[in-house]
């Protein structure tokens, strides 16, 4: 089995041109944020093929991050689409006073900005949702790639809530997740502000 222990942090013409092979070929992982949230786990690619990742412990996995093996070979990632909870409010300084409440909590939280306004995320949780909706915000449940904001959970712990919780920015992916359904990984558990365009992956087009 292939063990990825380092992550790289800037990629030749080369690299990305074989990544981009690899992203036709399957030859990827999806993982969602608990999962990117280990330093140390087995994954299953998307073409089927498992690996092993070995990581020091430097902070949480995120989308489109590319890792390398001892015999040169790339692994990216890339942030799976989950069931996530979506905030918005009628205005402003109703959210802003949401994710005070939220960021009390330690909740990982992923901020949107869009045409429509302002949005937070977090991993399901109906007692917090009940919460937020009693300060007269607004609640939704959807399915995006989670990226909460880096800072205290950059180490890679787990916080204080036991949800069922890109850089393929926190966006709605239009990577082709469908084929993935069938390689959920088997692992019991992945920073930056979200944003409205479609990203894609290092060394990829959307066209793809």
């Amino acid at each position: 089995m292939k063990i990825f222990n380092t992550r790289l942090s800037t990629l030749s013409d080369t690299q990305k041109a074989q990544l981009a092979e690899q992203y036709q070929a399957d030859d990827y992982l999806l993982l969602d944020f608990d999962t990117r949230q280990h330093s140390r786990f087995r994954a299953i690619t998307v073409s089927g093929e498992a690996v092993g990742i070995d990581l020091p412990r430097t902070g949480v996995l995120k989308g489109d991050d590319v890792l390398i093996n001892a015999a040169g070979e790339l692994m990216q990632v890339i942030a799976k689409p989950q069931a996530v909870t979506k905030v918005t409010a009628d205005d402003d300084f109703l959210l802003m006073k949401g994710a005070y409440h939220l960021g009390n909590r330690h909740v990982p939280l992923m901020f949107e900005y869009s045409a429509a306004g302002y949005a937070l995320y977090f991993e399901n949780d109906h007692v917090l949702a009940q919460m937020l909706e009693n300060l007269g915000l607004h609640i939704e449940s959807t399915s995006v790639p989670f990226e909460p904001e880096t800072g205290a959970y950059q180490t890679g712990q787990g916080h204080s809530h036991g949800h069922s919780h890109s850089h393929a920015h926190s966006h709605s992916d239009s990577h082709s997740h469908k084929k993935n359904d069938s390689h959920d990984e088997s692992h019991s558990h992945g920073h930056q502000h979200s944003h409205s365009h479609h990203d894609a992956p290092v060394g990829h087009s959307n066209d793809g």
